[in-house]
């Protein structure tokens, strides 16, 4: 059996060799064959010269260089996409997802399960804010949007070959890895952790990425904000309504002279909030939409180490042919008879 190891990495030079350590002595636990697969997604440090330097002494560390910083989900999707194994676990390079769980998710994968979670009992490592806001976000989420999505469950997960397959059916831009999951219904186990600080570093989710990685969530599996708009509206309407039978009671009835220049700066500020609000989300709506019916890739790859060209055929990605590669046809093509240069 193959464990692949799913890594995105963005700067996080100062965590690698740690978390390189503990999978090397965690990963014979698991008694598998394994590969690790780090997607460097646009670092700026020296987190890929510390990796290059790993695969090159073992092989069975694999390397994704994606050309700039895609994002996270767009990582673990790269990742995903070129795992060999039986079995696929994702987990971050800061090891706030302990290793040390995956011996404990292999067993739980091979007892039927093709979802194993890492739930998240304890997060006293965060501040109190951000467990406020991730505890109100997945209420949110189960209550509004997917009763299904599991509380307190981040991408450190590990899939059979099945919910791979599945995964890899979804190839839309905006992406919500968690989202997906819980929509696939696949047979899920849930494995309680207690989550530890980070090894080095500083956490790369700042307050307006944790906004825009929510309203992702949000609107990729629901048009709830547009009804919320549309039922807004109906009770502003309502309310206008009810205001004009009451000045026209006042005016018709006794026969009172209201200057009314107050309320109907007030009645117009609000209904024009409330208009730009709705035209701001189904804008925004409409955003995703544009950019999906273009279809780009969701990623491109530049550098991929100890890969074979037998893993290569994805739907939606860019893999770029290798400097030697690129070196060797440029060659061909002068040496040539019949070459030209345009």
């Amino acid at each position: 059996m193959l464990l692949s190891i799913v890594i995105p990495v963005y700067n996080e030079a100062e965590a690698l060799p740690g978390l390189l350590a503990a999978l090397r002595e965690v990963l014979p636990q698991t008694g598998c064959e394994h590969e690790l697969i780090f997607v460097n997604d646009g670092s700026r440090d020296g987190s890929f010269a510390i990796l290059s330097q790993a695969a090159r002494s073992d092989p069975r560390v694999k390397i994704l260089g994606l050309s700039r910083n895609f994002g996270h989900q767009a990582a673990i999707t790269a990742g995903i996409d070129f795992a060999a194994g039986d079995a696929v676990a994702v987990m971050d390079a800061d090891m706030q997802d302990p290793p040390e769980l995956l011996p404990d998710m292999v067993d739980l994968f091979r007892h039927g399960y093709d979802v194993v979670s890492a739930q998240r009992v304890a997060r006293d490592c965060d501040s109190f804010f951000k467990r406020a806001t991730a505890s109100l976000f997945y209420r949110f989420m189960r209550k509004a949007i997917d009763s299904r999505l599991a509380p307190q469950v981040g991408d450190f997960r590990l899939f059979s070959r099945r919910a791979v397959a599945a995964l890899r059916g979804f190839r839309e831009q905006h992406r919500f890895m968690r989202g997906l999951v819980a929509w696939l219904g696949l047979k899920e186990a849930i494995l309680p952790f207690h989550r530890p600080p980070r090894v080095a570093g500083e956490t790369k989710y700042s307050l307006c990425k944790m906004l825009r990685f929510a309203w992702t969530a949000i609107s990729s599996f629901s048009a709830l904000p547009l009804r919320l708009c549309l039922t807004f509206g109906l009770l502003m309407t309502l309310g206008g309504c009810l205001y004009f039978a009451w000045v026209l009671y006042v005016t018709l009835v006794l026969k009172g002279s209201v200057p009314g220049w107050t309320s109907l700066v007030g009645l117009q500020v609000i209904f024009s909030g409330s208009t730009l609000v709705a035209i701001g989300l189904l804008g925004d709506y409409i955003a995703r939409i544009y950019e999906e019916t273009k279809g780009r890739p969701l990623y491109v790859v530049s550098e991929a180490v100890n890969f074979s060209h037998a893993e290569r055929h994805l739907e939606r990605m860019i893999l770029l042919p290798s400097r030697e590669e690129h070196h060797d046809a440029n060659s061909a093509e002068a040496t040539h008879p019949a070459a030209r240069r345009i």
